[in-house]
């Protein structure tokens, strides 16, 4: 090295290039080899993962961005309890002291019970954790978690039929209920003005119901609803609880019985047995809406959405064991085989 008039240090001559410049120095022949091996993956990911840590992550499909469910990405725990709540009771747990009676005794109704809500909790957690088993992506939707699993054909042959089916069995379902409580509540509110109002039938109180529905949807995304989750989930912690208290409270009416009532045939009597484990598969629901739950809440590599979806998940299955298990004894040890005139035990709770 020399030094020049000014004091700086000059590179030999022969170390520069034509233009009088500093080459770069070369890199090893061996270097692209090395990080194009296997080894050099785990460091690419630690890398990768130091760059992207604390950065919100857009881990969903680009049309997640403008379908109304997962529009907004605002939601939090509070919002999946109330939405969890809310699309886990349904009428449905109105059967459990049904089922309890055609098992012949409590003690198989519990562990039934308890048996199909451990499973209920355990497939739950698994969608919660399937939801963002890829880095990068998000499965808000049963059709593309399907797809992902099994293959694009296989994957679409065996989510559209039942998600068809099962959709159009529960809008259909939900008419009926919805209406039909709508005629009960209009006739139950506005007897004594009946002479003023004019009645609607049956079929006219499903098309109330069905415009309704369609006004609801018309809200912009699935966060947005969550004040009314909040009061289904009220409505059907309220009524659960009713039901169970009054049952307990008026005492045994006359005339109950705890006896097994022998069917002619064993067939007879496995397929009550089946048809007794079907209503309690029956009255837990829920599953349809866990996926799109969860993509409504934001999601990072710090902060990933399974963290506060499986928190509220726990709190509303807590309010629902609390709900379906009371009823389900104390139906039971109210009304005993009187339960199998389901109608005789609505109308004496009412």
């Amino acid at each position: 090295m020399k030094m020049s008039n000014t004091g700086d240090f000059m590179a030999p001559h022969n170390v520069l290039d034509s233009n009088n410049n500093i080459p770069k120095t070369p890199k090893s022949p061996f270097s692209s080899k090395i990080l194009m091996s296997p080894l050099a993956s785990p460091m690419k990911k630690a890398l990768t993962y130091m760059e992207e840590i604390g950065n919100l992550t857009k881990l969903n499909d680009p049309q997640d961005d403008w379908l109304p469910i997962t529009e907004s990405r605002s939601g939090n725990a509070y919002y999946a309890a109330f939405h969890t709540l809310s699309s886990g009771i349904g009428i449905q747990v109105l059967l459990l002291p049904l089922a309890f009676v055609t098992l012949g005794c409590m003690d198989m109704g519990i562990i039934s019970l308890s048996l199909v809500f451990i499973w209920q909790l355990y497939t739950l957690w698994l969608l919660i954790q399937l939801h963002e088993s890829a880095p990068g992506l998000r499965y808000s939707r049963y059709l593309h978690l399907s797809m992902a699993a099994f293959g694009e054909k296989l994957g679409k042959i065996l989510a559209l039929l039942p998600t068809m089916y099962l959709s159009g069995g529960t809008f259909v379902t939900l008419i009926i209920i919805g209406g039909s409580t709508m005629k009960i509540l209009f006739q139950t509110v506005g007897a004594s003005n009946s002479h003023i109002i004019i009645p609607l039938s049956t079929i006219e109180w499903y098309l109330v119901f069905t415009v309704s529905a369609i006004v609801l949807a018309q809200l912009p995304n699935l966060n947005s609803i969550a004040g009314i989750s909040l009061i289904g989930s009220l409505s059907a912690v309220t009524y659960c609880t009713i039901t169970w208290v009054i049952s307990i409270v008026k005492g045994r009416p006359q005339g109950v019985s705890f006896e097994t009532v022998e069917n002619k045939s064993d067939v007879a009597r496995i397929c009550s047995i089946l048809n007794a484990l079907g209503m309690i598969a029956f009255a837990f629901r829920g599953h349809n809406l866990v996926l799109e739950i969860q993509g409504t809440m934001p999601s990072s590599l710090k902060s990933p959405s399974h963290v506060p979806m499986w928190k509220g998940v726990k709190f509303s299955y807590s309010i629902i064991a609390l709900c379906l298990f009371p009823l389900a004894i104390g139906g039971y040890w109210a009304y005993g085989n009187l339960v199998r005139s389901f109608t005789i035990w609505i109308v004496y709770i009412i």
